[in-house]
């Protein structure tokens, strides 16, 4: 009578009483009870979240994050659309096009923006800066060869020997020099001797450009300016000298990157292909060493990580998972998901010898309570 029937009976349109057994015509009711009983005595807040400090321990979480790492590098190997690439590729692009370019400009306000960096720059790179014997050489051939050729300086001669010009070093002469330079300026002058030179450079110049270039060998002049160039060092400044270039080139390349650096980032944000490059990057991510000898430290570094943050936040994570989850209601919908069958098959094989007991027990006080009625009777 606790199980079956396990359908109501009907004698027309009467139902038989006791029927179905007492447990399926309260099933639904069996299952609220067995629901607040479970989550009211087993599963509550308090030991779910034991349960969840079980299941969460340290070394579980480690090995979890370790197996995502592992999982999300075969996918990336596996990823035959490159669809990782594309959107690694749009991040990049979107870094330096457009995030970078604001970012400096906010930055770039600042007062100390880069001082510390470009501080250690020039005083560890520019302040020791010195060219050496064979970078000195071939800067003076460059000067004397690019910059400064015989040609070059020829133009320069003429340009500057002009009619105004020689006029002021012919007086300047005349007026400043004294004893026999001043009978050589007043007798003769450098007018005439500076009006012969420019013409004759004019005129002449294949054998100007040869006569200035045998005149820069005999005076040594590739040389004078090796040695120069070798000598020359921002250590050689006074400090406040220096200190006042530092501030300089500080402010230089502030404000530089304050005006120009975002559109130079821009530009170059434009001009790269990102989709290659991240390509580029994550082939070599997974074949790299580093990455595959790092990825149990990384592990154990997030696993702390969020060791750290559940411990903190754990009971209100519970909280939270308590109403996501309707474990209660699962347990509701289970009971009453259940047939009669299976519930008494289920209770049976929990409680069988039990039951049996009950029974047996029942017919052994059934029988005695006939004999002794059977035995007051007949003494009546």
């Amino acid at each position: 009578m606790l199980f079956r029937p396990y359908k109501p009976i009907y004698i027309g349109k009467r139902k038989l009483p006791f029927t179905p057994g007492l447990i399926p015509s309260n099933q639904e009711r069996l299952a609220q009870k067995v629901s607040d009983t479970i989550m009211g005595s087993l599963l509550t807040p308090g030991e779910l979240q034991k349960l969840a400090q079980r299941l969460l321990a340290i070394e579980r979480i480690e090995s979890a994050i370790s197996w995502l790492i592992k999982l999300a590098l075969d996918q990336l190997k596996s990823d035959r659309e490159q669809k990782t690439a594309k959107i690694l590729g749009n991040i990049l692009r979107d870094l330096f096009s457009q995030s970078l370019p604001r970012l400096l400009k906010v930055l770039a306000r600042k007062d100390d923006f880069l001082e510390a960096q470009l501080n250690q720059i020039f005083d560890q790179i520019l302040l020791n800066f010195k060219l050496k014997d064979a970078q000195g050489k071939k800067f003076a051939d460059w000067l004397l060869g690019a910059v400064i050729p015989p040609d070059t300086l020829r133009r320069a001669i003429v340009d500057f020997l002009s009619d105004r010009n020689i006029q002021i070093i012919d007086e300047g002469f005349r007026e400043k020099t004294s004893g026999t330079y001043w009978v050589v300026a007043n007798l003769f002058g450098l007018r005439n001797s500076l009006i012969r030179l420019r013409s004759f450079c004019i005129d002449e110049p294949e054998i100007t450009n040869a006569r200035l270039q045998e005149l820069t060998y005999s005076l040594q002049i590739r040389d004078r300016i090796k040695n120069w160039l070798t000598n020359l060092s921002l250590q050689n400044l006074p400090v406040s000298t220096v200190r006042q270039l530092r501030k300089t080139v500080r402010e230089a390349v502030r404000n530089y990157i304050k005006e120009e650096g975002g559109d130079v980032i821009t530009r170059l944000g434009e001009s790269v292909e990102w989709e290659n490059l991240a390509s580029l990057i994550l082939k070599r991510l997974q074949s790299s060493p580093t990455i595959n000898d790092s990825l149990e430290v990384v592990s154990q570094e997030l696993a702390l990580v969020l060791d750290r943050y559940l411990e903190r936040d754990l009971e209100k994570l519970v909280a939270q998972a308590i109403p996501i989850l309707s474990i209660d209601q699962v347990i509701i919908d289970r009971v009453n998901a259940t047939s009669p069958e299976e519930l008494e098959n289920a209770v049976q094989g929990i409680v069988k010898n039990e039951l049996q007991a009950i029974v047996n027990l029942g017919g052994i006080l059934g029988f005695i309570v006939g004999l002794l009625q059977v035995v007051i009777l007949f003494f009546n």
